[in-house]
């Protein structure tokens, strides 16, 4: 059996090497049961992503009569579930690169399912829409429709280039990610992915609690002028058109995932922080000046960024001195 590290065999520096811990879990779990694997092979992100199955699976259970085929909701839940253990426990016992990366890679697919599966259950459980409080709230703190008012200074160009800055969010899922997993930096890559996963379950599971279907749709009566652009919108417009959720829409999902990156950011690469951060601050306004979102999805948006960073971390560094 591998031997525990005391926490004086810790290294103290800011990531733990990417073998430190993991190079033995497969001696570890020599002679151990297939859940005995799960368990030990299992870190912040796997729990943090079963315990949202398990609320998923219970809001299916609970209010399956407002969910359009709620068995298939509830036996996909279920196979995604024992598809993810099944991959701990082959990382587990595997020194296979491929398998390691498909198990370090794996939350990223997932977030996209989570997000488009909203789409049958933002009714869940209310079965109309609640933007009126949001609209209420734009209107109360900046006096307009911010949607609506920044639509007199849309041009083909800024159209163009607010709909680049909103896809800056897809960049911000990897470029770090991909940053630390080639430096090897452990224990950042998964504070990294443990926060992100804690701040988009948060999104999702607000998005059920509270329906929200965006400017986009509520005020889309008051809009006078659309938004032409070029290359950049169409490729945004291809993308809603295949994958845009009527839904879902606080707190911004975008704002609350590139929250946690800028602010890994700030620890791990300051220089990116840099580099990122002009960008970061236009997609804020792009998910107003696109219709994505209001102000106070935006908003919201940033507070779960936050906390979830800071919950991630709290709980990276706990399982750091149990390795």
């Amino acid at each position: 059996m591998s031997r525990v590290a005391t926490r004086a065999e810790i290294p103290d520096e800011r990531a733990i090497p990417w073998d430190f811990g993991e190079a033995d879990l497969p001696r570890a779990c020599e002679g151990d049961g297939w859940f005995d694997r799960i368990r030990k092979g299992c870190g912040a992100f796997e729990w943090i992503t079963f315990a949202y199955f398990g609320w998923l699976e219970a809001i299916v259970l609970l209010f399956h009569r407002n969910i359009p085929h709620a068995s298939r909701y509830f036996a996909v839940h279920a196979l995604l579930a024992v598809a993810l253990a099944c991959l701990i426990g082959q990382a587990a016992r595997s020194r296979s690169e491929f398998v390691r990366f498909a198990r370090h890679w794996c939350p990223l697919p997932l977030y996209i399912f989570f997000f488009e599966e909203l789409q049958g259950l933002v009714h869940a459980i209310h079965a109309g829409w609640f933007d009126r409080w949001l609209i209420a709230f734009d209107y109360r703190v900046t006096g307009v429709h911010p949607s609506v008012w920044l639509a007199r200074f849309a041009s083909p160009a800024l159209s163009d280039f607010m709909q680049f800055a909103y896809m800056t969010y897809f960049l911000n899922l990897v470029i770090l990610p991909a940053l630390l997993y080639a430096r090897r930096e452990r224990l950042a890559f998964w504070t990294l992915m443990a926060s992100t996963a804690l701040a988009n379950y948060s999104i999702y599971a607000i998005a059920i609690l509270l329906p929200i279907e965006s400017p986009y749709y509520s005020l889309a009566s008051l809009q006078t002028k659309p938004l032409v652009g070029g290359s950049c919108t169409a490729l945004i417009g291809l993308i809603e058109r295949f994958g845009r959720v009527h839904g879902a829409a606080f707190p911004s999902a975008h704002v609350a995932g590139s929250t946690v990156a800028v602010l890994a950011a700030w620890r791990y690469r300051r220089w990116l922080f840099w580099v990122s951060l002009p960008f970061f601050l236009c997609m804020c306004v792009a998910t107003v000046y696109g219709r994505y979102h209001y102000v106070a999805d935006v908003l919201a948006g940033l507070a779960v960024g936050v906390a979830a960073f800071a919950l991630g971390s709290k709980i990276a560094a706990a399982e750091r001195l149990a390795l």
